[in-house]
């Protein structure tokens, strides 16, 4: 099966370096999430990969070729990198024809994919009368038309509305179950951790990270427990006494900060208090993500006090 593989991958613009001896694989069978923020390299690592830029060292190949070096393009790689680039006065269809032609794509696709991303009922309107969540679809719809093994697609999910978020987060778990390789850009980190089985984090053009999901979150973010008793007084003592960090909110609820619930139920049930409620707060990817690249975001706020 076919993977994308990076490897000392290096841009420059004038002065900037935009993306920085990067080193990555994105292996068939999985969908690979791709994190950064803003000006971290995302975008023109995928433009390096599908041959729209030239790097300045290193290479970006597709089952061991160069983009620029693929018979019929599309029935390897499929691409989404901008919603925005189908002609507005064609037709949803016209615009897959012409892609299914030009590739030697049998035109049967062009309905299958439509039907796929639920365009089919808008098949005949003009691109231009499409909202963004139409011209996304439309956008995945030329990425599926060859039936690639290959999908790199950037911000799917931008102007979907949430019916639409499902199904691309199902769209990505079949493909990569279909042994797709499957790169995919995003900012929504509760979407990405629903759908992506490892991540690559980039941070200045640099590589972050090349982890799975959890591996990634557990090793950032220790999770919190709650716990509620009816002896709330007694409860805090405890936690001092034994070092935890915590805090009780108005009802007598406790928050106890990098805490597991298998360390405190021993130490509860020792102490003889009685327990109400003792939940795991789980760590989430964005709260990973933040951790990592706090340091790493090319543009940031300053927060004011109100």
């Amino acid at each position: 099966m076919t993977s994308i593989d990076v490897r000392d991958l290096t841009k420059e613009y004038g002065a900037r370096r935009a993306v920085d001896g990067l080193t990555f694989s994105v292996p068939p069978g999985r969908v690979t999430g791709f994190l950064g923020p803003n000006g971290a390299g995302k975008s023109t690592t995928m433009r390096l990969v599908l041959g729209l830029d030239r790097p300045t060292s290193g290479t970006a190949t597709i089952g061991g070729r160069p983009y620029g070096a693929l018979h019929t393009p599309l029935r390897h790689v499929g691409a989404l990198l901008d919603a925005g680039a189908a002609h507005g006065s064609r037709t949803a269809r016209d615009h897959l024809r012409i892609l299914a032609a030009s590739n030697r794509i049998p035109v049967r696709r062009v309905d299958a994919v439509l039907a796929e991303t639920g365009l089919a009922g808008v098949a005949g309107r003009r691109v231009r009368t499409f909202s963004l969540g139409m011209r996304q679809r439309l956008g995945i719809a030329a990425a599926l038309l060859g039936e690639p093994e290959v999908v790199l697609l950037d911000e799917p999910a931008n102007g979907l509305d949430p019916e639409g978020i499902v199904w691309i987060r199902t769209l990505l778990r079949r493909l990569a179950a279909q042994g797709r390789a499957v790169l995919v850009s995003s900012h929504l980190m509760n979407e990405t951790a629903a759908f992506a089985d490892h991540l690559v984090v980039l941070g200045r053009g640099r590589l972050l990270a090349d982890t799975p999901v959890k591996d990634f979150i557990h090793a950032r973010v220790r999770p919190d427990v709650r716990v509620r008793t009816t002896e709330p007084g007694a409860l805090g003592d405890l936690l001092t006494r034994h070092g935890y960090d915590a805090s009780r909110a108005a009802d007598g609820t406790w928050t106890v900060r990098h805490a597991r619930v298998d360390e405190l139920g021993p130490l509860l049930a020792e102490a003889n208090i009685p327990v109400l409620e003792l939940a795991a707060q789980e760590a989430t990817l964005e709260q990973a993500y933040l951790d990592l690249t706090a340091s790493e975001a090319e543009f940031t706020a300053l927060s004011q006090e109100a």
